[in-house]
């Protein structure tokens, strides 16, 4: 038996994170991985689709060079080297991991790795070979998959789920993507603009219906402006896989309906990875799916902590990292506060981009609170319509009476890296004025966001 401080089960943007920390924090560190190092979110994940979405973006440029002043003829697009890049940018990063794990000194245990009690891991190899491992301090983080549905049993060919939609060997001709979230619409923006017919079908009333409801209408007009046709309200109730494509029922307010296509990818959330990893072998406790544990991620078990998609909290890769580092430095005795998961952010990488964080309008206003809600249009910014990319706005709620920057919702090209300006003003405080009197530099994207909270404040000079 190896003997280890501290063991990390899973080593996607949690496990791997949280085990670096460990190790700089001194603790001798292993970390356990049944697949590739960096998990879904770097090789099926987050990584390799911004890959796939790039190139859709890029193709989309070069269709419409013409309106840059641009000439460029017989535009075509290859989409097995399209997947190729994708995978090829995934396995660098992986690789990345790898050499991470050597330069931190980190113990990678290649198997399968299943809980005993008394702070031990078994861990299955390749050939079946068992090897027994303990540590003072064992974390679960081995994540989540794609959820499957009753009515929509995936089965890799004609019904996907996202990792068969990374690596198909031919491009369809139409796909109905089930759900909204931002799996559902990345994948839907991105086989439309490569040339599918794309058909979005969404249970709720609104696509992408977490976020701002005028995100939600500014989205559903921009895709729909693309050619992707938007089914809100509607359930897909059975799908018809016995001819050579798939024929899918859907059921809407005004009746059912039947939608011929290709495939269909299910997109409608995760389910976590806690099955079979032996939490009944050490009691470990657990609520509709998540395991549960306190503030600072310790299981109700000594020595067993949880991060990641696995806990309560938002399903997101830099959640994830945040928590494993905030797990392992309390581990250490230092001085740590628990995530606020009020001022995590969201992003959704289609085209264009969705980020936000905080309150919605609706939700500010359930709660009752006074408030004062300022929007600029990215129509008015000279960087956005030199650019070309003027839809979209940016959209901002502060509280009247203190000036508390309560939400901050964005659609627009590239607001996904000017999100963690609303990110980082809420952690310190910041107050509309504070924002205001900050000179944001000409012309740039993020000189809607002042503009935004001058709106909110009856200052707004572009509008």
């Amino acid at each position: 038996m190896s003997n280890f401080d501290v063991i990390v089960l899973g080593s996607g943007p949690g496990g791997y994170v949280t085990a670096i920390r460990a190790s700089q924090l001194g603790f001798k560190t292993a970390i356990i991985e049944k697949e590739n190092l960096g998990g879904v979110c770097l090789n099926w994940g987050c990584i390799p689709t911004k890959a796939l979405l790039k190139s859709a973006q890029v193709f989309n440029y070069l269709q419409h060079a013409e309106d840059y002043g641009l000439s460029a003829e017989n535009v075509d697009k290859d989409f097995d080297a399209v997947v190729k890049r994708s995978r090829s940018v995934a396995d660098g990063m992986s690789k990345g991991v790898q050499f991470l794990m050597k330069k931190n000194k980190i113990e990678v245990i290649k198997g399968y790795g299943t809980l005993k009690a008394g702070k031990k891991v078994s861990v299955k190899d390749a050939d079946g070979k068992e090897t027994e491992y303990s540590a003072e301090h064992i974390i679960i983080a081995t994540g989540a998959r794609s959820r499957e549905l009753p009515s929509l049993p995936q089965d890799g060919k004609k019904i996907i789920g996202y990792r068969e939609a990374m690596t198909l060997k031919e491009q369809p001709k139409s796909m109905v993507v089930v759900g909204s979230g931002a799996i559902g619409i990345e994948f839907a923006y991105f086989y439309n603009a490569m040339g599918t017919e794309v058909t979005v079908v969404e249970y709720l009333p609104s696509i992408v219906p977490v976020e701002d409801e005028d995100i939600s209408k500014q989205l559903e007009r921009s895709l729909k402006k693309a050619g992707i046709k938007i089914k809100t309200s509607a359930e897909v109730t059975s799908v018809d896989t016995s001819g050579k494509g798939i024929k899918a029922t859907v059921k809407t307010a005004k009746g059912e309906e039947v939608i011929e296509a290709d495939i269909v990818l299910s997109a409608v959330g995760i389910k976590t990875n806690i099955e079979n990893i032996g939490l009944e072998n050490v009691g470990i406790s657990t609520d509709r799916d998540k395991i549960l544990v306190n503030n600072y991620y310790q299981t109700n078990i000594p020595g067993y902590y949880a991060i990641g998609d696995v806990t309560p909290g938002q399903a997101l890769a830099h959640v994830a990292s945040a928590e494993g580092i905030l797990c392992v430095e309390k581990i250490a005795d230092m001085h740590v506060e628990p995530l606020d998961y009020g001022n995590i952010p969201g992003c959704t990488y289609c085209t264009p981009e969705i980020a936000s964080v905080g309150l919605t309008e609706k939700q500010a206003r359930e709660k009752g609170l006074d408030i004062k809600v300022g929007k600029f249009p990215f129509s008015a910014s000279g960087k956005a319509k030199a650019a070309g990319t003027p839809d979209g706005f940016v959209k901002v709620i502060f509280d009247a009476k203190y000036g508390e920057w309560l939400g901050c919702h964005m659609i627009g090209a590239g607001v996904t890296d000017m999100i963690a300006e609303a990110v980082v003003a809420r952690k310190l405080e910041t107050t509309g004025h504070e924002i205001l009197k900050a000179v944001h530099p000409h012309p740039t994207m993020s000189e809607a966001v002042m503009e935004a909270v001058a709106a909110a404040y009856d200052e707004v000079i572009h509008l």
